[in-house]
């Protein structure tokens, strides 16, 4: 076994996950509080029963006295009422915090994991995320719930009826501690092994809930080429196999189950035993063995539900190890400690200065390998070149997605690492291919980037990017729900929203990666003339495969492998004879040459 597993069995046989989740608790110390002391009311009432149940029958039943009898039923009756009270009060409490600890938890992993640099999710599966969203905190949520209350509880019952115990009979009770290291070093060695297996089974639901994710999302595709069969035979698999993970970690609680009870009950009816011996002999009233027998069960009962309490602690432990490994998740990218700022008002100049980059989730392969060049203020260029030279890479080290391996960027003479994100991503605007739709309204859509904006400002920026006529004639025009990845609109519509979105943000510096390849001519023609609108005067940099998009920028720069290989105008490039030439024929075919000359 390496090294890096034994530290991993370590944390894993560990209480510390479930640990760290204590600063949560303690966030709302007036409810934790309540929780305690109803929670000992509650446990106190509950051992106060077995003393009048002494006295009831060392003396009640000796004096034959029904006055004294009916007192006594009478006490027992308040307590019981009393204990009804406090458990209910604590129960309350208990599961509030519960819930309350969850939802802060799942907002401070979901908004860390939204801060995580996309480096991370290149080599993470969104869905095995979104499961520990969900079923690791829920997990968690029985354990701050029920399980947590259920342990404190059993413990202070199982402490204090020990201690009434000695109190009652200390010879009888040195003969049931003695067996408590025989029962206690079984139940820690099953625990391990219950929270390893707990682990696993989490695991496999993560697996499976991805899987599930990924396929729904993609539900077109599935059916286009025919492969529900095939999809939901692989999820059957996946199911099957978190089944028999979540088997493995049940079979194991069950046997700790058993196991304790067998030790606990098996050792006090070994020590009842000798006491009844006691009472045959005269050395023993009934009343004290009647209370030393009932506080033996009450010990008992809270060891064997403490066995099983924690089972369901062990497997939350392993849910809250998978979430405290996200939230030590350090993003790649980061503000550094002192920002400069960016200079106000913004010019939108941007240098490429000598620059490289390796993605890191590839094993081998350079992006990007000595990229130099600048884009002006308000100047429009063009990138083009073959698939896999370089392109989209360029725009998302700009975003500041990834840092480069050598060299820099900078905005505006400020080097992107040396800026805040925040600032740097304000004057950034992006127009990407695949467009991103929101499940939500329309006017959400475009206000994504300034939640802020007025119903006006969004429809002003929806008639720039030639949106606003097809949003009028939906049902209910703004306010209508743009389904899930924006399922109910096309293509061009999908297009113009994202055009209408950059428009209201209004940024300098307008990024543009292929918002026209997958349209037709006639989506195309008016996204074109959105885009045209929202180029003027900005710093644009254009990303294109479709040479017909880009003959009117300002220069055009043609990558390959990584680099630039050529620069200047499209005729000046056609006339090259060059890679772009090479890359204009093949697009305007055996008409090149009448096209030029149309040029």
């Amino acid at each position: 076994m390496s090294d890096s597993q034994t530290t991993n069995d370590k944390k894993r046989r560990s209480p510390q996950p479930l640990l760290r989740l204590i600063p949560y608790v303690l966030r709302y110390k007036p409810m934790v509080m309540a929780a305690c002391a109803f929670l000992a009311i509650a446990a106190g009432t509950t051992l106060a029963l077995p003393l009048a149940v002494r006295r009831m029958i060392d003396h009640g039943f000796a004096a034959s006295d029904g006055t004294f009898i009916n007192s006594y039923f009478a006490m027992l009756l308040a307590l019981a009422a009393m204990l009804a009270i406090s458990s209910a009060l604590r129960y309350y409490y208990v599961i509030t915090i519960g819930e309350r600890v969850v939802a802060d938890l799942r907002g401070e992993v979901f908004s860390h994991v939204a801060s995580l640099s996309p480096s991370f999710f290149d080599v993470n599966q969104s869905g095995e995320i979104v499961s520990r969203l969900t079923a690791d905190t829920t997990q968690i949520k029985s354990a701050f719930g029920s399980a947590a209350s259920q342990a404190l509880r059993n413990i202070i019952l199982c402490l204090g009826a020990m201690a009434m115990m000695i109190f009652t009979s200390p010879k009888l009770s040195a003969l049931v501690l003695g067996a408590i290291p025989l029962i206690v070093f079984p139940l820690v060695g099953f625990g391990r092994s219950v929270r390893g297996r707990s682990r696993a089974a989490q695991d496999r639901l993560a697996a499976t809930s991805a899987f599930a994710s990924e396929t729904i999302a993609a539900t077109r595709t599935v059916q286009a080429f025919g492969a529900e069969k095939a999809a939901s035979a692989r999820y059957q698999d996946a199911v099957e196999q978190a089944y028999q993970a979540a088997r493995t970690a049940i079979r194991s609680r069950a046997l700790l189950t058993g196991f304790a009870i067998l030790l606990i009950f098996g050792s006090i009816v070994g020590v009842l035993w000798y006491g009844a011996q006691s009472v045959l002999a005269g050395t023993m009233s009934a009343g004290t063995l009647g209370q030393f027998v009932l506080y033996s069960v009450i010990a008992a009962s809270s060891l064997g539900q403490l066995s099983e309490v924690w089972g369901e602690l062990s497997q939350a432990g392993g849910a809250a190890e998978r979430l405290t490994e996200l939230l030590r998740e350090v993003p790649a990218i980061r503000d550094p400690q002192t920002p400069l700022a960016l200079p106000a008002p913004a010019r939108g100049e941007v240098v490429f200065d000598r620059l490289s980059f390796a993605y890191p989730s590839r094993v081998s392969g350079i992006a990007l390998n000595d990229l130099s060049f600048t884009v002006h203020p308000g100047e429009t260029v063009a990138i083009v070149g073959p698939s896999g030279a370089g392109k989209s890479t360029v725009l998302s080290l700009l975003m500041r997605f990834y840092d480069p391996t050598a060299g820099a960027i900078r905005l505006d003479g400020v080097d992107l690492r040396e800026a805040k994100l925040s600032e740097l991503r304000a004057r950034l605007a992006i127009v990407p291919q695949d467009v991103t739709i929101f499940a939500a309204s329309i006017h959400d859509n475009i206000a994504f980037g300034r939640p802020e904006a007025s119903r006006e400002a969004v429809r002003q920026a929806a008639i720039a990017a030639q949106a606003d006529e097809f949003i009028t004639k939906l049902d209910q025009g703004y306010d209508t729900m743009a389904g899930e990845r924006g399922v109910t609109l096309s293509g061009g519509q999908r297009q113009r929203l994202a055009i209408a979105r950059a428009i209201l943000k209004d940024a300098p510096v307008l990024l543009l990666d292929e918002a026209t390849s997958a349209l037709d001519a006639e989506s195309e023609t008016l996204v074109q003339k959105a885009l045209d609108g929202l180029m003027e005067n900005r710093t644009t940099i254009v990303i294109a495969h479709r040479l017909a998009t880009v003959l009117k920028a300002d220069r055009i720069l043609v990558m390959d492998g990584g680099c630039i290989v050529e620069e200047g105008s499209h005729s000046q490039l056609v006339a090259r004879g060059g890679l772009y030439a090479n890359l204009a024929r093949l697009q305007f075919d055996a008409g090149m040459e009448g096209f030029i000359a149309a040029q």
